[in-house]
């Protein structure tokens, strides 16, 4: 029986060609991280979660409700909000603004907040018995105050 030998260890030991690339990709992918406001990140993130029910007193990954949402957004975006909807308007971390940007704090009084995303819309857990989603407001259900986190 004869043995079988490796006579050419070239390209054989050479990095793959697609690695350079998935390289590149992944420094741009932490350079557009780093690029982007903690606000759009909360908002990119918090639209991953889409379709999930709203589930009260929830903080994921099955089910959230509206400051649970909001909460874990922008953990993921590197900042540590309060649970509640009270705790995150009396949070040093946020600043009343009169011009929301897509993914600041939309609140609903004191008791409910969503994110801003354009004209009419916010992203979040509306209520028991809803999916996380987009809500258009109108003349009775609108938000009261807009926050940027900081």
């Amino acid at each position: 029986m004869a043995a079988l030998t490796c006579t050419t260890a070239g390209p054989a030991l050479a990095a793959p060609a697609h690695s350079s690339q998935s390289t590149e990709a992944a420094a741009r992918s932490a350079a557009a991280k780093t690029v982007l406001p903690h606000r759009l990140r909360a908002f990119y993130w918090a639209r991953t979660q889409y379709g999930k029910p709203y589930i009260w007193g929830g903080t994921g990954p099955r089910g959230y409700d509206c400051s649970g949402l909001v909460m874990m957004a922008y953990r993921h975006a590197g900042i540590s909000l309060p649970r509640t909807t009270y705790g995150m308007l009396a949070s040093w971390h946020l600043v009343r603004v009169s011009h929301p940007l897509k993914g600041d704090l939309a609140f609903y009084g004191s008791g409910h907040v969503e994110l801003y995303a354009r004209g009419h819309l916010t992203f979040g857990a509306h209520s028991s018995g809803s999916r996380i989603g987009w809500m258009q407001w109108g003349p009775w259900w609108h938000p009261t105050a807009w926050y940027r986190v900081r």
